[in-house]
């Protein structure tokens, strides 16, 4: 499937992100890093992504929301939410800090890869259902599209969008404050 040009940006850092605490389907406000990250993404965007050649989705959630924000005014996109854009489901570690997580639910691993970590969230959200969602986005594309998601649904659709395997999700970058493009089948940090 050939896709539109694509900018996928995580949302800003969040109250949340900043003291270690688990989201998925919680939301905590943009902290001023955060806001400052949205709009220095939002200016370098104003002038190249405009309502007459782009769409602009992003996840329900308050946080991408906000991000959104800003990036809509400069780039005079109107803001779709999309539901299959919102973060992966922690389950049981929803709304809890890391340091109890690791107390209470200890690695099999010492040097676990975040990605495994994801995956044991007792009563989380499956990878196979968070591929799908992200495919159907990607389905639903019709022009080039500025995406605003959350960390590891970012991961996903991106890697899904440059024809890879689930096995790859590790393999791209991932930061707030950062826009990543994909264009003919290449993938950097614009």
């Amino acid at each position: 499937m050939m896709l539109p040009d694509l900018y996928v940006i995580r949302h800003g850092e969040t109250e949340f992100n900043a003291i270690g605490r688990m989201q998925g389907g919680l939301d905590s406000r943009l902290t001023n890093k955060g806001r400052e990250q949205a709009d220095v993404m939002a200016d370098k965007l104003r002038g190249i992504v405009g309502p007459n050649t782009h769409d602009l989705i992003c996840s329900p959630q308050g946080r991408a929301l906000a991000t959104a924000d800003p990036i809509s005014v400069a780039t005079g996109c109107p803001i779709a939410p999309v539901a299959d854009l919102r973060e992966i489901s922690m389950g049981d570690w929803t709304g809890l800090p890391r340091s109890e997580i690791d107390r209470r639910w200890p690695a099999p691993n010492p040097n676990e890869h975040f990605i495994e970590f994801y995956a044991r969230a007792p009563k989380g959200e499956s990878f196979e259902n968070l591929w799908d969602r992200v495919g159907r986005v990607l389905d639903g594309l019709t022009r080039p599209t500025v995406i605003v998601t959350h960390g590891f649904t970012s991961r996903f659709l991106r890697t899904r969008a440059m024809g890879w395997g689930m096995d790859r999700i590790a393999d791209l970058p991932g930061k707030q404050g950062a826009i990543f493009q994909i264009s003919n089948g290449q993938h950097k940090e614009f």
